[in-house]
C-alpha cells in the first residue's frame, strides 16, 4: 500500500482548487470518482475532473460572478457536485449548499440570506422549489439545471442547462485565457470557501464561514491521526451539504488523492457498498444501528446452529474486545480462539456488509451507544467514534490510530486545544475553528470568545486527553426532583433495540422520566408479520396492543441497565413517521426536542 500523502509533496497550496489543480496536473489519468450508469460503473479522471471545475468556473466568470460573492447549490451525491463546488471557489465564490430534502420556504431562507445570485440545482424537483419561491428573491439571476430529464420543452429567460451554461463559460475562456488565473491569484487562504448552515435545532439555520485554512488544515490533521492513503477508496452517500461528507468526499480525496464512489440512489447504498468494498468508511449513527439490528434479527431466524456459533463468536469477540483495549492486553490464548473465530464467521460477515476490506471505519456526527461501536470491535470492524460540528470544519477530536477507548469520542486532532468551562462546556481552539457566522456578529460574539469555539455540548476530559460527551448543554434534563439527565445516553440505549428507531426522553422539571418513541418500521412489520398480527398502516401498527407489549420489553430491558431516577416510567409509541418538512427533524435527520416537546405535549401530559 502507497504512503499517505501530505502537501508538502505537492508544494504549499493557500486555497483548495490549487491543490485540486495540482493533484489533476501530477496524476491526469487517475481515477477521482466513479458514477454507476445503466449498470456499469464509469471512472472519471482528475484531468476531467479538474477540467469540469475549470468549465464551471469560466461559466460563472462569464455571468459575472464577483469574488466572495456566494453561488448556491442544491444536488444528491454525484460528480456534478464536486465539479461545481469547486468551479464556484476556483471563480473565487463561496459555496452555499442546500440540503434536497429542504422544503421551499428553507430554501428561500437560504438563498434570501446568503443573498445568491446563481442557484445550481439537481433536477426539475429541486428547479420547482426555486420557481415557487423566485418572486420573493429579487436578487436571484440565474438557475442553473443539471439534470434536464422532464424539462426539455420548458423554457423561461432565468433558467438554463448546465449544458447551456459550460458552452457559456467555454467561448468566454477562449476571449479571455487567463480570467481563471488571474481570478485564482486573487484568493487568499483566509478567505471564506464555503458558507455551511447549520441544522437549526434552535432557531433559523445559521451560517458557518469556513474558510480555505480552515479545509486543508483539518485535512492534514487527520491525515496524522490515522494515516490516508492514495490507493484508498470511500463510497458517497451521506448528504454533500453536511460539512462531514464534504470532508470526507471532496477535501479528503482532493488532499490525499483516493478514488470517490458514488451511491446509484439511498435505495442502493447496501448493495453498492457490497460492490465497491470501500477501504474508509463514513458513517452517522443511524446506519451503524440499522446494521446491528439487521445482523440480530437475521440471526434470531437462522438455524440453531448457525445461531449457537454466531452467539459463540460474538462472545468471543466481545471477550478479546474489552481486553485488548485494557492496559494488559489480550492473552495469547484468547487472541488464538478470536482469529479463528475470526476466519470461520466474522470473516463472512463482514463480506456481506461490503466492509470486509475497510481499514478505517468512523462514526460521527451524533453520539452513538457504546455497546454499538463494541459489537463492530468484535466482529473484527475497527471503528473510531469521531466528534466535531461544522463551527470546527467536522472533526475536532478522533481515536488516534489504534489508541481507542469506547465510550469516548477520542483525543484531539494534532494542533486542536481543548478546554472544559466551569459549567462543563467543552470548548475548541485550532486552525479548523471557522470565522464566524454569516451576517451575524452577535451569534459569533456568543460561539468565539478569545479565539475558543463553545460548543454547546456538555463533557469531561480525563488525564490522556480522552474526551467522553455527556450531552448538549440545552438538552440536559433537570427533574423536580433536582437531578441532572443526560437524555442521549438513555436514549441511544432504547435505540440498540432492533425495533426502535428513535426515542425522545421527556422529564424536565418531571417527577419521573417518559420517552415518545419511533419504531423502526421495518424491522417490526417482519416481527408483526411473522407473530401473525393485523394492521393495516403505519399508524395502525405503532397502536397494535401485541406491538406495544414488544416495545414495553425492549424498554425494560434497557431499565435494568439504567439507575432509577434515569429509568423510563412510561413510554408512548408515536403513530407518525418524523417529518423534516413537519419541522420534527433537520436535515441531517436529527431530532428537534424544543419542537416535539411542543407538538406532542397533550400526549406527553397522559403520562404524567
Amino acid at each position: 500500500m502507497k504512503t499517505a500523502i501530505h502537501k508538502d509533496e505537492l508544494g504549499a497550496f493557500d486555497t483548495v482548487p490549487e491543490f485540486l489543480y495540482s493533484r489533476a496536473e501530477s496524476e491526469k489519468e487517475r481515477v477521482a470518482m466513479r458514477k454507476k450508469e445503466f449498470g456499469i460503473w464509469r471512472d472519471i479522471s482528475w484531468g476531467e475532473y479538474a477540467e469540469n471545475a475549470r468549465g464551471v468556473a469560466s461559466g460563472l466568470l462569464s455571468l459575472g460572478v464577483e469574488k466572495g460573492e456566494r453561488v448556491a447549490l442544491i444536488s444528491e451525491n454525484r460528480p456534478e457536485f464536486l465539479f461545481i463546488d469547486m468551479g464556484i471557489q476556483t471563480s473565487g465564490g463561496i459555496t452555499t449548499a442546500i440540503y434536497t430534502t429542504n422544503a421551499a420556504a428553507e430554501v428561500h431562507y437560504i438563498l434570501d440570506h446568503s443573498e445568491s445570485r446563481f442557484y445550481f440545482v439537481e433536477d426539475e424537483e429541486q428547479l420547482d422549489k426555486a420557481l415557487e419561491v423566485r418572486d420573493r428573491l429579487p436578487i436571484l439571476e440565474k438557475i442553473i439545471v443539471i439534470d434536464m430529464k422532464g424539462l426539455k420543452q420548458f423554457s423561461d429567460p432565468m433558467v438554463m442547462s448546465f449544458e447551456e451554461f459550460l458552452n457559456f463559460g467555454k467561448g468566454y475562456q477562449e476571449k479571455n485565457p487567463s480570467a481563471i488565473t488571474d481570478r485564482l491569484k486573487s484568493i487568499n487562504t483566509n478567505d471564506t470557501a464555503l458558507i455551511v448552515y447549520t441544522s437549526g435545532t434552535t432557531g433559523p439555520p445559521k451560517g458557518a464561514m469556513l474558510t480555505h485554512h480552515n479545509i486543508l488544515w483539518t485535512t492534514d490533521a487527520l491525515g496524522k491521526t490515522n494515516p490516508i492513503f492514495h490507493d484508498d477508496e470511500i463510497l458517497s452517500y451521506l448528504p454533500l451539504s453536511h460539512i462531514a461528507e464534504r470532508v470526507m468526499t471532496v477535501f479528503n480525496g482532493i488532499y490525499f488523492g483516493y478514488t470517490a464512489n458514488f451511491i446509484e440512489n439511498l435505495d442502493t447504498v447496501t448493495d453498492n457498498m457490497k460492490e465497491v468494498s470501500p477501504t474508509v468508511v463514513f458513517g452517522v449513527p443511524r446506519i451503524w444501528e440499522k446494521y446491528h439490528s439487521s445482523i440480530i434479527l437475521q440471526m434470531k431466524e437462522a438455524t440453531w446452529f448457525k445461531r449457537n456459533i454466531f452467539n459463540r463468536a460474538i462472545n468471543v469477540g466481545m471477550k478479546y474486545t474489552r481486553a485488548k483495549f485494557s492496559p494488559e492486553g489480550a492473552p495469547f490464548g484468547l487472541k488464538l480462539i478470536y482469529h479463528f473465530y475470526h476466519l470461520t464467521v466474522m470473516r463472512k460477515l463482514k463480506e456481506r456488509l461490503g466492509l470486509e476490506r475497510a481499514r478505517f471505519i468512523i462514526s460521527g456526527a451524533a453520539p452513538i451507544s457504546p455497546a454499538i461501536l463494541e459489537f463492530y470491535h468484535a466482529i473484527g470492524i475497527p471503528m473510531r467514534e469521531v466528534y466535531g460540528q461544522t463551527e470546527d470544519t467536522g472533526p475536532a477530536t478522533i481515536h488516534l490510530g489504534d489508541n481507542i477507548r469506547i465510550g469516548t469520542v477520542g483525543q484531539a486532532l494534532p494542533g486542536v486545544e481543548l478546554k472544559i468551562a466551569e459549567d462543563g462546556e467543552i470548548l475548541v481552539k485550532g486552525g479548523n475553528v471557522f470565522k464566524g457566522y454569516f451576517k451575524n456578529p452577535q451569534a459569533t460574539k456568543d460561539t468565539l470568545i478569545d479565539g475558543w469555539l463553545y460548543t454547546g455540548d456538555v463533557g469531561v476530559l480525563d488525564e490522556e486527553g480522552f474526551l467522553t460527551i455527556t450531552d448538549r448543554k440545552k438538552d440536559i434534563l433537570i427533574t423536580s426532583g433536582g437531578k441532572n439527565i443526560a437524555p442521549q445516553f438513555i436514549e441511544n440505549k432504547l435505540k440498540m433495540s432492533p425495533y426502535i428507531n428513535d426515542a425522545v426522553v421527556i422529564g424536565e422539571k418531571r417527577k419521573y422520566l417518559t420517552a415518545l418513541i419511533l419504531i423502526d418500521e421495518e424491522n417490526v412489520t417482519k416481527y408483526a408479520q411473522d407473530n401473525r398480527i393485523p394492521f393495516t398502516t403505519y399508524s395502525s401498527l405503532s397502536k397494535n396492543p401485541d406491538i406495544v407489549k414488544l416495545i414495553n420489553e425492549e424498554v425494560e430491558n434497557v431499565n435494568t441497565d439504567l439507575a432509577r431516577v434515569e429509568t423510563i416510567k412510561k413510554f408512548s409509541i408515536l403513530d407518525k413517521r418524523l417529518d423534516q418538512e413537519d419541522g420534527e427533524l433537520t436535515p441531517t435527520m436529527k431530532v428537534k426536542r424544543k419542537q416535539i416537546n411542543e407538538m406532542y405535549i397533550d400526549i406527553i401530559e397522559k403520562m404524567y
